[in-house]
C-alpha cells in the first residue's frame, strides 16, 4: 500500500491530477491468480459504485509460471492493462531503487536481507512518509530504466514522459 501511496505523492509533487487507489488484495498466499481474481472483483465492485477507472494496473510478486500465465490471462481479459511483476518480491523491487542496486536480482528468499543492507531500518508494510525518505523521485526514474513494465504504467499516468 505505501509504494502506491508513494506514486501518489510524486504525482501531487509533480502536479499530475491523477488518483492511484491502492487497496490490500491478500491474503493471497503468493498465488499470482488468486490475487488477480481478487484484484478483477474488488475493481468491480468499485466500479459498480464509482466510475470507472482511466488504468487498471497491479502490483504483484511472481510466482509459478503456470500460475503467471493464468494471471496474465484473466488480468487481460478483465481490462487490467499493467501487470507489473515484481522479480522475485516487492523488496527486490525496492532495492532496485537505489543508486548501484539497479541490476541486483536476488534470489526467492534473499531479497529483505539485501535490501536491509541498503536500508537497515526498513519493514514490511513501510508507509509512504517511510518510502519517500529513502526512495525520491530519482529512484523512481533509475528504477523505471530496467523495470519496463513498471516504467509502461508510470508513463501511462504522466509521471514519467515516453
Amino acid at each position: 500500500m505505501g509504494y502506491g501511496a508513494l506514486l501518489n505523492r510524486f504525482a501531487r509533487d509533480k502536479d499530475v491530477h491523477i488518483h492511484i487507489h491502492v487497496e490490500p488484495l491478500q491474503p493471497g498466499a503468493g498465488d499470482p491468480f488468486e490475487l488477480v481474481r481478487r484484484a478483477v472483483q474488488r475493481v468491480g465492485d468499485i466500479e459498480r459504485r464509482r466510475e470507472s477507472f482511466a488504468c487498471k494496473a497491479l502490483l504483484i510478486d511472481i510466482g509459478e509460471p503456470d500460475k503467471m500465465a493464468a494471471a496474465t490471462r484473466l488480468a487481460s481479459q478483465a481490462g487490467i492493462s499493467h501487470l507489473i511483476w515484481q522479480v522475485p518480491d516487492h523488496e527486490a523491487l525496492l532495492l532496485r531503487h537505489f543508486d548501484g542496486c539497479q541490476d541486483h536480482r536476488p534470489p526467492k528468499g534473499e531479497s529483505m536481507a539485501a535490501l536491509r543492507r541498503r536500508w537497515p531500518e526498513y519493514r514490511k508494510g513501510s508507509s509512504a512518509s517511510q518510502l519517500s525518505e529513502r526512495i525520491p523521485f530519482e529512484s523512481l526514474v533509475r528504477v523505471c530504466a530496467v523495470e519496463a513494465r513498471l516504467r509502461d504504467f508510470v508513463i501511462a499516468i504522466g509521471l514519467l514522459s515516453p
